[in-house]
């Protein structure tokens, strides 16, 4: 006869004892902790937590009215704004799934995203008419609802696309609206595409209990304290801001938006507001450490900046630290909604000379607090490497923070979530310390200013070009933008060479412009016995490359 567990006898989930956990009450404590609290800092508009909440609830509200609810996706492209912030939350309040796009994206990436996301509403910033018109021309459909985001703080034309403007459909909803948490916290809360390798985006969901976690672990991890100030450099719709739109609202923060990212911008922010915290990736410490004399403003205050994609450099350190910010070096991926890894500072290194402090920020690091558990694995075997910083593995992940899948591809989840662990697809090595450091990406994502670039799209539309017999792109170290595409071309016997600018602009006419290559090498690839191209002797070439 089994015994029975007294603890699980008459000790039930309840209503009064269970909550499914969701971002979306940080937003309503917040508000009724902090009401007249700022909230939200745009030009010369304000929000206090009070207003922010009852804007979301107004949008929630209005978009059911038009009939979006449980299960549906409302898409935005956006810029850092208060619409994309609000978006955030009040999309979720119905059960929807928010899907911010990727601005950089071209058209027929736009219309691959909302067709495969089925979204049912796409709201928009008037900055980005162009393309959505072209993208809504692709679509094969008519039944998208379009919203226009009209702001006023922005210096473009206004060039409307959908059928009203935000501020008019906030109007037609109800700011005491109610709405309710998910009924499980594995409902579905965003849907986010990376481009991966192939050059069709995989859309990634996350859950209302990933996104919960990974907004108190940002908090958490990195001693965020209370009231941050947060200045946007990262942009949301970037993993939703690596989930920082629910850290900067469970903390009852300050959101400073930047519809554009520039050094004097920066600073002004930094110095008007005072700015405690911002994200970015290096392309942003550049432009800090870069900035002409007219452009610097005098920071009385420290300062810390998270950055992921490619380990700060010794003399980038230096200058950050001597104009008062502090530096933490994180990792992570769309599928681990953002950073969920980080180099955990010792403050005895704070001793050390800036060379080995450099070295050990290179490192990605230690789990978040949310995140399980982090491995270096063979991925053949699925046994840990030895933690003797050499051994290369696969780096994977396990636990909340890890996505629920891919939408609508159930081999490719079943695939990268096989044997218990995400396969992020990185090449690392396990330090003695426990720290992480990695070494190269098997899937040759190319990370250019923060954005992920698929060496083989590019390589896909350089096969196009007539004069092309074979092409390779990998990546080359910027000190700007962190990595820059370089493309190795062997031309066709018999036909016209092209010039290193016709490549480029053959690129441009075929893609959008942040994944096009800078740099152009032509000759003999090298490649194997079996006719496969050896891109780790171009990665060394990339080097040389001008």
């Amino acid at each position: 006869m089994s015994k029975i567990n007294i603890f699980e006898h008459n000790l039930d989930a309840v209503q009064a004892n269970y909550t499914p956990l969701s971002p979306n009450i940080f937003l309503k404590r917040s508000a009724a902790v902090y009401p007249d609290r700022i909230s939200l800092i745009h030009g010369t508009k304000r929000f206090t937590w009070q207003e922010t909440y009852a804007r979301c609830r107004r949008l929630a509200s209005a978009l059911a009215k038009r009939g979006v609810g449980h299960g549906d996706t409302v898409a935005i492209m956006g810029s850092n704004t208060p619409e994309m912030y609000e978006t955030t939350f009040a999309v979720p309040m119905l059960g929807a799934v928010v899907n911010t796009l990727n601005v950089r994206l071209d058209a027929e990436a736009v219309a691959f995203c909302l067709n495969h996301g089925e979204a049912r509403c796409l709201i928009t910033d008037t900055e980005f008419a162009g393309t959505v018109k072209a993208a809504l021309s692709q679509l094969g459909r008519d039944d998208v609802m379009v919203i226009d985001i009209v702001d006023g703080e922005a210096d473009h034309d206004h060039e409307t696309v959908g059928e009203t403007d935000y501020e008019s459909l906030l109007a037609e909803g109800d700011p005491g609206f109610q709405w309710s948490l998910p009924e499980d916290e594995w409902q579905a809360i965003s849907l986010n595409y990376t481009s991966g390798t192939t050059g069709d985006p995989k859309g990634v969901v996350y859950h209302h209990r990933g996104a919960y976690l990974n907004a108190l672990s940002n908090a958490v991890g990195w001693n965020m304290g209370h009231h941050p100030i947060y200045l946007w450099t990262l942009p949301m719709f970037h993993c939703n801001g690596w989930c920082f739109p629910w850290t900067v609202a469970a903390l009852a923060g300050t959101n400073i938006c930047l519809r554009r990212v520039a050094a004097p911008d920066i600073y002004d922010a930094i110095a008007d507001h005072k700015v405690t915290h911002l994200c970015g990736a290096p392309i942003v410490m550049n432009f800090i450490i870069n900035a002409t004399d007219e452009e610097r403003r005098e920071i009385d205050h420290q300062v810390k900046f998270m950055t992921a994609a490619a380990p700060p450099p010794a003399a980038t350190l230096a200058r950050m630290q001597e104009q008062g910010f502090d530096v933490t070096h994180v990792y992570g991926l769309t599928e681990t909604y953002g950073p969920a890894v980080m180099c955990a500072w010792h403050p005895e290194w704070d001793d050390e000379d800036i060379e080995e402090q450099a070295r050990l920020k290179s490192r990605q690091g230690v789990p978040y607090h949310v995140l399980n558990d982090l491995a270096v694995m063979d991925p053949e075997t699925m046994q840990p490497v030895p933690a003797d910083g050499e051994t290369m593995g696969e780096v994977m992940f396990q636990g909340n923070v890890v996505m629920k899948g891919y939408l609508k591809n159930p081999q490719t989840t079943e695939k990268e979530l096989s044997g218990g662990w995400f396969h992020s697809g990185d090449l690392g090595v396990m330090q003695p310390d426990g720290y992480i450091q990695l070494k190269d990406r098997s899937k040759d994502v190319i990370i250019s200013g923060g954005e992920n670039i698929s060496s083989i799209e590019v390589e896909g539309v350089l096969y196009k070009h007539p004069a092309v017999l074979a092409a390779a792109v990998v990546a080359k170290p910027d000190d700007k933008w962190g990595e820059t595409p370089c493309a190795f071309i062997e031309l066709k016997d018999g036909v016209e060479a092209p010039t290193k600018g016709d490549i480029i602009q053959f690129c441009r006419d075929n893609l959008a412009s942040y994944k096009c290559p800078r740099y152009v090498v032509f000759g003999d690839l090298p490649k194997t016995s079996t006719g496969k191209i050896q891109k780790f002797k171009l990665r060394e070439a990339a080097v040389e490359a001008g």
